[in-house]
């Protein structure tokens, strides 16, 4: 864990976010159940458990609704892609906490769609955002429906916790290993361009300000335009459009 404005390392060890344990012997300990979409489904039957256990097993799946099997389907893909993107746990609870208020609106959407463009949101809503790219790079999911679904989340939940345009400056920074005094120039420049900044892609603008702050330093254009999931030729054109 790294200061993005210092650089200071606060902390080596990794921290486990998963599920506690209720026993703590390594035989016999037992964990407690984690958020769930569906907790009918969570019958771990194996074959050395019996046909008996296994036709009740089925009959468990069988009896479920129809949009509890859509759930099943969704809860997957967003712990796929969660594990794949590294995302933080609490990402993945907003997620699974936003597709049970809004189903029936993103109901008719593909799994992966449903989960890329949960995850995308959930993200931003939890103050920590990511490129849409990160996300896509995971999943088969189409950018286009997965920006609709986004598109529709966005305006049934009327997100007032907007990341600041300093959030994504700083998750630029941090990826490429800039340090504070840019990270600060680069925010700054971004203040005297605020007209420009409306309705454009923060990502794009992020990096051009970081690009402008370093001096065009020689390949950090490119370093940017990774960790923005965006072109080099966007990034130039938003610098252009910038009064520094």
């Amino acid at each position: 864990m790294v200061c993005a404005q210092c650089g200071l390392v606060v902390a080596e060890a990794a921290v486990d976010l998963g599920p506690e344990w209720r026993v703590f012997e390594k035989e016999k300990r037992v964990r407690t159940a984690p958020l769930k979409l569906v907790v009918k489904t969570d019958m771990a039957v194996k074959p050395e458990h019996g046909m008996q256990w296994r036709r009740l097993a089925k009959f468990h799946r069988e009896t479920l609704h129809g949009f509890e099997r859509r759930l099943v389907k969704i809860g997957a893909e967003l712990k796929r892609i969660r594990e794949c993107a590294g995302l933080p746990q609490r990402v993945a609870e907003e997620a699974e906490a936003l597709v049970k208020r809004y189903f029936d609106l993103v109901a008719g959407f593909p799994p992966e769609v449903v989960a890329v463009a949960l995850l995308w949101t959930a993200a931003k809503v939890t103050g920590a955002p990511r490129p849409l790219e990160d996300f896509l790079k995971c999943s088969k999911a189409d950018e286009s429906r997965v920006r609709r679904v986004a598109w529709r989340l966005k305006e049934v939940m009327k997100l007032g916790g907007k990341p600041s345009i300093e959030d994504y400056v700083k998750t630029l920074a941090a990826r490429v290993g800039l340090p504070a005094a840019v990270v600060k120039a680069a925010v700054e420049l971004l203040e005297r361009n605020r007209r420009v900044l409306a309705g454009k892609n923060p990502w794009v603008f992020a990096a051009a300000a970081l690009w402008l702050a370093s001096f065009k330093k020689l390949g950090l254009l490119k370093a940017l335009a990774e960790a923005a999931g965006t072109t080099t030729a966007s990034i130039r054109n938003a610098a252009n459009r910038m009064r520094v």
